[in-house]
């Protein structure tokens, strides 16, 4: 970047911490906003209620005091030599007066207004740039006069920088070559790149300010389609590659299928069925397996992943489940060893917490073989964990890992067969660019017998309601959940609440009651002790904090009471809510709330209207955005400079259908590797996605 005009290496440092790094970064760093700065009007012609641009001269800067308050006021009276002045006005921008010096001629772009205090015409807030005296009259004409893109400050370096540097960079491209295959530009009538790069910086006068500003210009629907149809091309192609590899060819015995029937409690529903056969196939097809099993709470994963454990079992080959905490792991080593007790398989749990001879003892049961099955967190990741015969790897609740710790765990074995299951339902949008290496299966109906859990909102000031409603399901032999939140992930605040809230319901709301306590940094055996003491219904509810999010199965348990429900994400209230509805009892989940904003508001309206956690989980990417909703950045959200998962799901979509026609059918062998090429240079460092398999 330093060598490009205009851009020097300080203000190099400064781009390269926002990731612009060559001009071709640059070229691709969108303007989030479009202004129509083309009503360029002299002062004496402006009226009020309307948005126009005005070229004066600062005559005078002054910060008027209020008497009661300083509310930081900037006020200038700007002229452009007719008669009238123009007064400005900014509030909370103290900064000002050493920027707007008199003599300084300047853009001002706002809507107009009349002073009643004092006369004249004002503008509040308008957003303003110095033109200085030795600039052109082509440079001073990209910033007023014209539709205008708006850029994000990186450091020091303004949206003016931006514009100046990208006029020449854009003005410079020519022809420039155009990666995307030109059978696939054909079909879909899309604009060159050159003049889409051209037509997103600088859009030609004509262009509806509207299109721009949602980002459905041609340039700008050519740039995010390029941007979805490369992601898609990259997947297809690992896709590919790891279908290619040579895997294991489970057979479906009759003996495996006796097995299966031995092990399960219940009859299967349909969609069980369907998707055991989906991973049945894969497993059977000889490549390896890579499938993500998506499933509300409550609608059988885990049975489904025992099933298909059964088929690496009874085909000699060992199952290693991945879970993100102990809680979790531990859960499921519990589940599983009652699942399998029919069928009399070794089953070890290895945890980061267990004492040294326990976790030796455990890796030398996954390593010889003695053990068929082997459930832990990340401990099953260290390097001296090894397996006699790996054949299945089972990731649980993918969100909370990486693809690198899924491919780390692939590695302990001989190219093993993956499932990857969550929870969580995921958006289409995001399960396309996430998880688009992976095949994908969905539960969709929950196991019958179950009723719909009834969600109830109430205020803080109606808690005496809520706790004589809680204890009239405990005195009908009932069980319940008071969860805590954590704030802002603070699981110390969290434990801080839950303590405060379990003395105060043990010592004065309910001292009557056998209440425990529950939380993230409790000891692994005392916590197994209190949820072992709840199972049983030696306790008659359980305080905690969000550590009973996923994984806890307690059928007795009909109510879950989440305090501060509006400091919770919207998928976390709905993991919450599955933790109850698990028997055949009508259950409730009540939402206690304090002070609600508009989108806290929103969120908890939709879980009280809507049990479907696939709705669910769209309106939680639409009120947090995808960043936001799958957390940390290992969770492999890919980096987007232009396109919008939720903005632009019907883009994506159309680049998903071309990159994988492409990538199954291509024109020519020779654009085939030139796009392949392309892939393998740019897909790493343009979306922060590893190519691995």
């Amino acid at each position: 970047m330093q060598y490009v005009k205009g851009v020097g290496p300080r203000r190099a440092e400064e781009l390269k911490a926002r990731g612009i790094e060559t001009a071709g970064d640059l070229l691709y760093y969108a303007p989030f906003r479009y202004e129509d700065r083309s009503n360029l009007k002299p002062v004496s012609e402006l009226a009020p209620g309307e948005t126009a641009t005005v070229i004066a001269a600062v005559k005078r800067v002054q910060a008027p005091r209020f008497r009661r308050r300083d509310l930081g006021m900037i006020e200038a009276v700007f002229t452009d030599g007719s008669r009238a002045p123009l007064a400005a006005r900014w509030f909370h921008a103290q900064y000002l007066a050493g920027v707007l010096q008199p003599g300084l001629r300047v853009a001002l772009y706002g809507k107009v207004e009349f002073d009643a205090y004092q006369g004249g015409l004002i503008m509040l807030h308008p957003e303003f740039e110095i033109l200085r005296g030795e600039e052109d009259e082509e440079e001073a004409g990209l910033h007023t006069g014209r539709i205008v893109p708006v850029y994000e400050a990186a450091g020091k370096v303004s949206a003016r920088v931006f514009r100046n540097v990208l006029y020449r960079l854009t003005a410079a491209l020519g022809e420039a070559e155009d990666p995307l295959p030109e059978s696939v530009r054909r079909r879909m009538r899309l604009p060159g790149l050159a003049e889409s790069l051209r037509g997103l910086h600088f859009p030609p006068p004509e262009t509806d300010l509207r299109l721009l500003n949602a980002f459905r210009t041609p340039a700008q629907a050519r740039l995010i389609f390029e941007e979805f149809f490369w992601l898609q091309a990259g997947l297809a192609l690992k896709r590919d590659e790891e279908r290619s590899a040579a895997g294991i060819s489970f057979q479906l015995t009759e003996r495996v299928r006796e097995q299966i029937k031995k092990m399960l409690p219940f009859k299967p529903t349909a969609a069980q069925k369907r998707v055991l056969g989906e991973i049945a196939r894969d497993m059977a097809s000889g490549a390896p397996m890579n499938r993500l099993l998506q499933g509300d709470v409550g609608s059988g994963k885990t049975i489904v992943a025992a099933q298909a454990a059964v088929i690496a079992v009874e085909n000699g080959y060992q199952t290693a489940i991945l879970a993100p905490t102990e809680i979790l792991a531990t859960q499921h080593w519990l589940n599983f060893r009652r699942i399998f007790e029919p069928l009399r398989y070794n089953i070890a749990l290895l945890l980061g917490s267990q004492a040294k001879k326990e976790k030796e003892l455990n890796k030398r049961a996954a390593a010889t073989g003695f053990a068929q099955i082997v459930i832990g967190t990340h401990a099953l990741l260290e390097e001296d964990v090894a397996f006699a015969r790996l054949g299945l790897a089972i990731i649980d609740e993918q969100h909370r890992f990486g693809v690198l710790q899924r491919k780390a765990l692939q590695q302990k074995g001989v190219t093993p067969d993956v499932l990857v299951m969550t929870a969580t339902p995921i958006p289409r949008t995001l399960a396309l660019t996430v998880y688009g290496d992976l095949d994908l299966s969905v539960i969709d109906e929950l196991p019958p017998g179950r009723k719909p859990i009834r969600t109830i909102h109430k205020t803080k000031d109606e808690i005496e309601q809520v706790y004589s409603f809680l204890l009239r399901e405990i005195q009908a032999g009932r069980q319940a959940y008071i969860v805590y939140p954590a704030i802002e992930e603070n699981e110390a605040t969290a434990l801080k609440a839950a303590q405060a809230g379990y003395r105060e319901l043990t010592q004065h709301v309910f001292p009557g009651l056998r209440i425990g306590l529950l939380h993230g940094r409790m000891p692994a055996e005392e916590k197994d002790r209190v949820m072992d003491a709840f199972k049983r219904g030696e306790l008659q509810a359980l305080v905690s904090t969000t550590v009973v999010e996923v994984g806890v199965d307690v059928p007795n348990a009909t109510v879950m009471v989440i305090e501060n429900a509006e400091r919770f994400g919207l998928a976390q209230l709905h993991q919450l809510r599955g933790r109850v509805g698990r028997g055949g009892a009508q259950s409730y989940c009540i939402l206690v709330t304090d002070k609600l904003a508009e989108t806290a508001r929103e969120r908890i309206r939709t879980l009280v209207e809507s049990g479907d956690g696939f709705h669910i989980s769209e309106m939680d990417l639409k009120l947090r955005g995808p960043g936001e909703f799958l957390g940390t950045r290992q969770s492999g959200l890919p980096v987007f400079r232009i396109g919008n998962l939720i903005r632009d799901h019907d883009i994506l979509e159309a680049a998903r259908r071309e990159a994988q026609e492409f990538a199954a059918r291509p024109p020519s062998r020779e654009e085939y590797e030139q796009a392949m090429r392309y892939v393998r240079e740019h897909w790493q460092r343009r979306y922060g996605l590893a190519l691995v398999g």
